[in-house]
């Protein structure tokens, strides 16, 4: 891991902070770091508090650098490191927003894509983003876009209002495909979230518009702007609340399901409880968990993103305890990508507690749900990251998972 030579020049100024830094950062105490370098809790006190750092021997700063799992550079510069494996969308994702170019005005009219056909292709994709087979997804997705921009371009006077319902779904789609890669792709999938929410203003659908203004609201998080999402997803409820409610289940799960992206932006403000409770009274409006819209709203994914919740107020202890509050089966009808995000909170969760053994087993438990899930995006490959610099003696498994994830192990 020491790119350095035993004759090299070693920049001192800081070196005890980082290593306080890191330490922490891995969830080890000063008695954890002290026996993986076989030195008192006095030595790593002495170090991290700069007594020991005028002239720090290499083959300890390279011992350290081992025991926390970083390069030894991060223990001599205070400069960010390079991007992280998965930090930046594969090509393939990037052709999705491709596809949306040139704009739908400059499509040509002759042969338009059947409706019908285009929504049997939307279903696969729907579908398909819900299996988190999401290879599957870039490659289909692209023409979906391309023939919905083209249908509602070309949709004859009585269908227009249906095709362009048709294009904010599938914009919706790409936008949620792209949030899977966070910051990375955060502009284009602002973009594109803004082109699904004028494709449905323009159908008159109120799921449409709902569902839409939800992933503008998730883009605003993403953008680093939590309040503006809150204040967004709560105008748009009030807004749509009475149309909604008029459709059913549908109506009710676009309703909760802007209610969920509220409080998830809210926990970014360390606020959240009293918006997580109108998604269950809506829940329980509605009366089960269905998929609706392929949203899987219903009580049982309420309690889903409470633990979620818990895990952004970094409240460990209380994300476990409301995981094992859920009732199992019901947990186990949710769609893989749910239940793979769940593992993952899951594994955040006890990484939080300390407890590394099981967060690397809900590691492991999540990438055999949906690889694609874990391995490649940036959120579960940071937390492989993590859980992996946090065990002393990480398990081949769990070196394995970290290894697909791009990373050294």
């Amino acid at each position: 891991m020491c790119a350095l030579s035993q004759g090299a020049t070693i920049n001192t100024a800081g070196i005890g902070r980082r290593i306080a830094y890191w330490r922490d950062r891995r969830g080890f105490t000063q008695e954890d770091f002290a026996r993986l370098m076989g030195q008192s809790r006095r030595w790593v006190q002495s170090l991290e508090g700069g007594q020991r750092q005028a002239d720090p021997r290499l083959s300890v700063l390279a011992r350290a650098a081992d025991v926390l799992h970083v390069p030894v550079e991060h223990l001599l510069s205070d400069q960010p490191p390079g991007p992280e494996a998965g930090a930046a969308p594969p090509a393939e994702v990037l052709a999705v927003v491709d596809a949306l170019y040139p704009l739908s005005s400059t499509l040509p009219d002759d042969d338009p894509p059947v409706l019908d056909v285009l929504h049997r292709r939307l279903e696969y994709c729907c579908a398909a983003f819900q299996a988190c087979h999401y290879r599957a997804l870039s490659r289909d997705l692209p023409p979906l876009l391309t023939g919905a921009q083209r249908a509602a371009h070309t949709a004859p006077h009585d269908r227009v209002g249906e095709a362009h319902a048709l294009l904010s779904r599938a914009l919706q789609l790409a936008t949620s495909f792209l949030h899977k890669y966070g910051a990375g792709a955060a502009v284009q999938a602002a973009v594109v979230a803004d082109r699904a929410l004028a494709a449905a203003e323009r159908s008159g659908d109120a799921v449409q518009i709902g569902a839409a203004s939800r992933r503008v609201a998730k883009s605003l998080m993403y953008q680093q702007r939590p309040q503006a999402a809150v204040d967004y997803a709560l105008a748009t409820a009030r807004r749509l609340e009475p149309d909604l409610s008029a459709r059913g289940p549908l109506g009710l799960s676009t309703l909760g399901m802007l209610y969920l992206n509220a409080a998830l932006a809210a926990a970014e403000c360390n606020s959240a409880d009293a918006l997580i409770d109108r998604a269950q009274d809506v829940a329980e409006r509605q009366g089960a968990d269905l998929d609706e819209d392929y949203t899987m709203f219903g009580p049982t994914n309420v309690g889903l993103h409470r633990v979620d919740m818990f895990v952004r107020f970094e409240d460990g202890w209380s994300a476990l305890d409301t995981a094992a509050g859920l009732e199992p089966s019901a947990v186990a009808d949710m769609s893989r990508e749910r239940r793979a995000r769940h593992h993952l909170a899951r594994a955040h969760a006890a990484f939080l507690t300390r407890q590394k053994d099981a967060a690397a087993k809900e590691l492991l438990t999540a990438d055999e749900l949906a690889p694609e899930e874990v391995e490649g995006r940036p959120e579960p490959v940071s937390l492989v990251t993590d859980v992996l610099g946090a065990t002393p003696r990480p398990g081949g498994q769990l070196r394995a998972l970290a290894r697909r994830c791009g990373l050294p192990a």
